[in-house]
């Protein structure tokens, strides 16, 4: 055997490695055996849930769902923060990273009431606890991982990696809240969790809460160990210090996880206390290290230690359904009978169902409870934002469209220093971004709110304050949990990142997406803030930094999730990017891209033409067209401000070279108005979309993003197949700004050459005319490959000059 081939030698600090423990007599308290019992009951259960008679094949459900070997985990953990609250008066809320642990959160909810609270058909009885288990993986019940339907949650864990972060937004501005984290030992593998660790550098212990993570290793993903569960206990603690924590590392494996982790609870909790109370006294310390927890427990504890040969406790066989043949196998149906009697029921609940005495004493009173935490339904903390007025800020364009430039972000930038300033008491808002904010010209806020930072830094850094509400950090999964868990607990918050990147985070987009949704179909959830990205560094503008950087797919993402809960933006200049973040910033419940440049540009709108261009989301622009009131020939549309300077210079090289064409120009503000209004609550009623395009008149539509997502939101109007889009076709390099457009077909050259297409009562000269502009695009192409930079008359080009 070579040495590549020789097995892993095991590390006995891991219960991965153990096998199945020895089987004592349950010594556990009432609570914890009772919410274990009730646990494995929601798996397997349909009928009988409560034992009153001899298990029998038809009481198994025929599908069995969840994940039963982190649950008696979270129940531990559940049942020591239940200590703390009763005995410390601690605020907590907690975010379960394994939500398919579900089948634990949903027994701790029902033990201490707040499910009936909710739904009084799932009261604390027999026949509420048979709804309970009725409803868990059933049609229109609840899912094998958490949801919204679920009290005292903002987390799913449907897709692993995003609590901790999540965690921390939470805690940000609630100074008295403790939110406990549980990060299982599978996500903690994963990227966002790696980098959601140093989320403590970014905690102000003054003005924040407090996240307690619990890590919980207990040995096994489906079938191969965990790499933190395989680590030694010297090894665990190394990592985590360097990390900036304070671990408290609690090995359960072989013995009843109740009071050794109650104890560590308390501790932390005392060590989380001094440290705020030492910060708020003035006594901030340098490198603030907080507590946390490494939970080692027993893969699946109480399932039975072996079935038919088949080790299960404290092996991966209990990572899922322990017993997944039990309605079929009489074998497996003695053992599933045996493993919920062990938990002996008859003491735990009375002749009616109801949770006896011993249990209910372990239960926090009222609001205490977890499952009836005010931030775990944030809607009902939220309060408006104190919004400044736009006028001091808004772009004067007395001299006519085009003649006066400027920075759209840089003008945002100065709204969003005047919101900080009015936020300064209230602490509920935030800016967070990968990309600073300098690159991308919002740096005016930085003077009326530093960038978080809470570790010495070098002398010549800029404008950190530990007290900060501006939050950068390289990674976007950070900043997307951060601003999920601040809004899902009632506040309000801006995303601005580069366009390319945003990419990163579909996943958890689409994750919050699908919250969203499912939140408006509860009937108790409040609507949230919405979450706003502010898309920079647009892809047109990214041709120094070459093919990664130009990327516009992250449109295309979101408007593929539910239309109820998206909405994409491209405001074509200043005015209207202001117009644009003061209604989104006031707006819930939905997730919104807004792209915008920051680079001078010309501006085309005052302020109020800009209220009424984004009240409308979209409209003609008469000054521009050449249809003179008659129906026009042509429609020549554009979305962004990258395609409308294209798109405009191309109208004044039709206007002056085919003046009696009839041509509209109309500017798109609200993309997802193009769509039919019963397939998106934003689409333009019918008859002013046809007021605006026609009902069979040819569009050429010059588009920021990728075709497709026009011609996906035009399906169901009338005729589409006469929109013909231009827009990134996937083409890019490391180039000049023109180059790039000509690379996608989208220059002015092109797009003229576009509409002279569809005016054939002009075609010999709209032949010639587009063969002309054809030939002088390629004459710049080739002037700018040798000067290095677009010729002048692209960069220097005015409207009417």
């Amino acid at each position: 055997m070579t040495p590549s081939e020789q097995p892993l030698q095991q590390n006995d600090r891991s219960p991965a490695t153990r096998g199945p423990a020895t089987r004592g007599p349950d010594t556990r308290s009432p609570y914890a055996r009772a919410a274990d019992y009730v646990a494995a009951a929601l798996i397997f259960l349909q009928d009988n849930v409560l034992l009153e008679e001899p298990l029998r094949p038809e009481h198994v459900k025929p599908r069995l769902l969840g994940h039963w070997g982190t649950c008696p985990g979270i129940t531990a953990v559940y049942r020591a923060l239940n200590v703390l609250i009763r005995e410390r008066g601690a605020d907590v809320l907690l975010i379960t990273g394994p939500g398919h642990g579900a089948p634990a959160v949903h027994a701790n909810l029902w033990l201490e009431g707040t499910h009936g609270d909710r739904d009084p058909e799932l009261a604390r009885t027999g026949p509420g606890l048979r709804e309970l288990a009725r409803r868990y993986c059933a049609p229109d019940g609840f899912p094998s991982h958490l949801s919204p339907a679920v009290p005292g949650t903002l987390h799913e864990g449907g897709e692993l990696g995003y609590a901790l972060a999540t965690a921390f937004g939470a805690a940000l501005d609630a100074p008295d809240r403790i939110v406990a984290c549980i990060v299982g030992d599978g996500e903690a593998e994963t990227g966002p969790t790696a980098g959601a660790w140093h989320s403590t550098k970014y905690l102000d212990p003054v003005t924040g809460g407090a996240v307690l993570p619990f890590l919980h290793l207990n040995g096994f993903k489906i079938s191969s160990p965990t790499v933190f569960a395989t680590m030694s206990d010297g090894e665990l603690d190394a990592l985590f210090r360097g990390y900036g924590w304070d671990p408290r590392i609690v090995d359960v494996t072989g013995d009843p996880p109740g009071e050794p982790l109650t104890a560590a609870v308390l501790d932390a909790y005392g060590a989380i206390r001094e440290l705020q109370r030492r910060a708020r006294n003035g006594d901030r310390p340098s490198l603030p290290a907080w507590p946390m927890i490494v939970l080692r427990s027993l893969k699946g504890r109480g399932a039975p230690e072996e079935v038919e040969g088949t080790a299960i406790e404290g092996t991966f066989h209990a990572h899922q359904v322990p017993l997944p043949e039990a309605r079929e196998d009489p074998v497996q149906l003695r053992a599933l009978e045996d493993w919920l009697r062990s938990y002996r029921p008859r003491e735990l609940f009375d002749a009616q169902g109801r949770p006896t005495a011993g249990v209910l004493a372990a239960i926090p009173e009222g609001d205490a409870r977890i499952g009836a935490q005010p931030a775990a339904n944030g809607g009902t903390l939220r309060r408006p934002l104190d919004l400044p007025p736009l006028e001091p800020h808004a772009v004067h364009t007395g001299e006519g469209p085009g003649k006066m430039t400027a920075s759209p972000t840089r003008v945002l930038g100065g709204w969003l220093a005047d919101l900080m300033r009015n936020t300064a008491v209230s602490r509920d808002f935030r800016i967070v971004s990968p990309d600073e904010l300098a690159s991308n010209k919002l740096d005016a806020v930085l003077a009326t709110s530093g960038r978080a930072y809470q570790w010495p830094a070098e002398e010549y850094s800029e404008d950190l304050t530990r007290s900060g509400r501006v939050m950068e950090v390289l990674s976007e999964h950070n900043c997307q949990g951060w601003l999920q868990g601040y809004l899902l607990t009632g506040r309000h918050g801006l995303f601005p990142t580069y366009e390319a990147f945003a990419a990163i985070v579909d996943s958890m987009a689409n994750q919050h997406a699908k919250w969203l949704k499912m939140s408006r179909e509860v009937p108790w959830r409040a609507p949230v803030s919405s979450l706003t990205y502010l898309l920079s560094s647009e892809g047109w503008r990214q041709e120094h930094n070459g093919y990664s950087h130009q990327g516009p797919g992250f449109i295309s993402n979101l408007l593929n999730r539910k239309s109820t809960v998206t909405g994409v933006y491209l405001p074509p200049d200043a005015n209207t990017l202001l117009v644009t973040m003061e209604r989104l910033l006031d707006e819930t419940g939905k997730i919104n891209a807004v792209v915008a440049g920051k680079h001078e540009a010309a501006q085309w709108l005052d302020l109020d033409a800009a209220r009424a261009h984004c009240r409308a989301g979209a409209s003609a622009w008469a000054w521009a067209g050449t249809y003179g009131g008659r129906d026009p020939e042509v429609v020549l549309a554009c979305a962004g401000g990258i395609p409308t300077v294209e798109s405009l210079a191309a109208a004044e090289l039709l206007r002056r070279d085919l003046p009696d064409a009839r041509i509209r120009f109309v500017n798109v503000v609200d993309l997802c108005g193009l769509a039919p209004p019963d397939q998106h609550p934003q689409g333009m009623p019918d008859e002013e979309f046809q007021r605006l395009f026609g009902g069979t008149t040819p569009v050429v539509f010059d588009f920021h993003g990728y075709p497709s997502a026009v011609h996906q939101l035009l399906h169901g109007r009338p005729n589409p197949d006469r929109f013909h889009v231009r827009g990134y076709v996937e083409e890019g390099t490391t180039t000049t700004p023109y180059d790039l457009l000509a690379l996608n077909g989208t220059t002015r050259q092109d797009i003229a050459a576009a509409v002279l297409e569809h005016l054939p009562a002009h075609a010999g000269r709209a032949r010639r005319l587009a063969a002309r502009y054809g030939e002088h695009r390629d004459r710049l192409r080739k002037e700018l490959r040798g000067t290095g930079v677009d010729p002048a008359e692209i960069t220097e080009w005015k409207w009417g000059a």
